[in-house]
């Protein structure tokens, strides 16, 4: 089973950055994809950046251009590097294990999260 173990997280006043990083332990089968999440108070989780399927990375609109992910695949670590935060970004975020099969993707687990707060 994979164990996915965030950091990162903190507190940065509007305009900050950040930089979340996800440690993965365990077996990682080669069709899998690693992405992050994110769940704010009174709001359902939400997709923040992934690995598609083809590899290729997609981020949600909110987060363009200020947000990029990666990978270090040798050290089985993903990271968000975050940029020009906003208060709206205050959040729990989870890395997560993502399945895929042709097209079709889904989430097969997530971290415990780590928090992220925003100040303005």
């Amino acid at each position: 089973q994979v164990q996915l173990v965030e950091s990162g997280g903190g507190s940065v006043q509007a305009g900050g950055s950040l930089t979340l990083s996800c440690k993965a332990s365990g077996f990682i089968d080669r069709s899998s994809r690693m992405g992050w999440f994110r769940l704010a108070s009174d709001k359902q989780r939400e997709e923040v950046a992934r690995f598609k399927c083809d590899g290729t990375t997609t981020y949600a609109d909110s987060v363009k251009g200020r947000f990029t992910i990666s990978q270090d695949s040798a050290e089985n670590t993903l990271y968000l590097q975050m940029t020009s935060l906003k208060t709206e970004d205050t959040a729990v975020y989870y890395c997560a294990k993502i399945g895929c099969a042709g097209l079709a993707w889904w989430v097969d687990s997530y971290g415990k999260g780590t928090q992220v707060t925003v100040s303005s």
